[in-house]
């Protein structure tokens, strides 16, 4: 049963700057809140329009939302570093031009954009089955993460196969499939991608990534979760969930604080 507002928000919030303090990332300064100013002449406001209005999401507001190890729990720890395969693997050339963006998206971990701000960041490596997640909170206008849920969507069917060359001439085949996840937020899409290939021994090798994006109103989430181990995809659906409430959460304590 949820507790009454109050208390809720006082709880939740010290929690949830409590599990921020562990993760991989220093938690950024909080962006100065704009005055609020009232014309003079202006009358009262009726009672239909006495409601608060929706505040800008903050990068201290985003990084409280984060999902952390702590969350998570064994086996997982915060990141001692960007994974091997990452520069590896990922920097590479698509050998279909529709699917070079998929690639570079998967690079860059940036799926809404690089100039998506607010942003707060976190990683996080699984210690037994050597896969590393990266979970970002970030503002976007809605319209504009709709419209990459439905690039992502489109990706099983534009992008089911294809091959990808990297930056040492290694030759990888690309498969795409979609990924379910939880009933999460406003609109979500997975994606669940794997490159096959030699490793420089000659030996068959399998990076498997978990991709999830969601909209939680005016506000995205980001999950990228790959290794060459056995990568859980129940991680990336706990930290879905989990996240998308936390940042519900926090944005209505940012609404009743106006």
């Amino acid at each position: 049963m949820t507790p009454p507002r109050a208390a809720a928000c006082a709880l939740a919030l010290s929690g949830l700057l409590a599990a921020t303090a562990c993760s991989a990332l220093s938690t950024p300064p909080t962006a100065p809140r704009p005055p609020i100013t009232r014309p003079t002449s202006a009358p009262p406001p009726s009672p239909k329009t006495s409601a608060a209005p929706s505040s800008a999401l903050t990068e201290a507001m985003a990084q409280a939302a984060l999902v952390t190890d702590a969350d998570l729990g064994e086996p997982w720890t915060p990141t001692q570093g960007v994974a091997t395969w990452h520069d590896g693997v990922l920097k590479a050339k698509a050998d279909r031009r529709g699917c070079q963006r998929l690639l570079d998206a998967l690079y860059a971990d940036e799926w809404f954009g690089a100039d998506a701000q607010p942003r707060a960041v976190v990683g996080m490596d699984d210690e037994w089955n050597k896969a590393q997640m990266r979970y970002q909170v970030l503002a976007r206008p809605p319209a504009e993460i709709d419209k990459t849920l439905a690039w992502l969507k489109g990706l099983p069917r534009a992008c089911a196969q294809f091959g990808a060359t990297t930056a040492t001439g290694a030759v990888f085949g690309v498969q795409v499939t979609e990924a379910p996840l939880p009933e999460a937020g406003n609109a979500r899409q997975g994606l669940r991608v794997w490159l096959t290939g030699q490793s420089p021994d000659g030996e068959p090798m399998t990076l498997t990534l978990d991709v999830a994006a969601v909209r939680v109103g005016e506000d995205a989430i980001s999950v990228t979760n790959g290794g060459f181990g056995d990568v859980q995809t129940q991680a990336t659906q706990t930290a879905v969930q989990l996240g998308a409430e936390r940042l519900t959460e926090i944005r209505k304590q940012g609404r009743v604080e106006i």
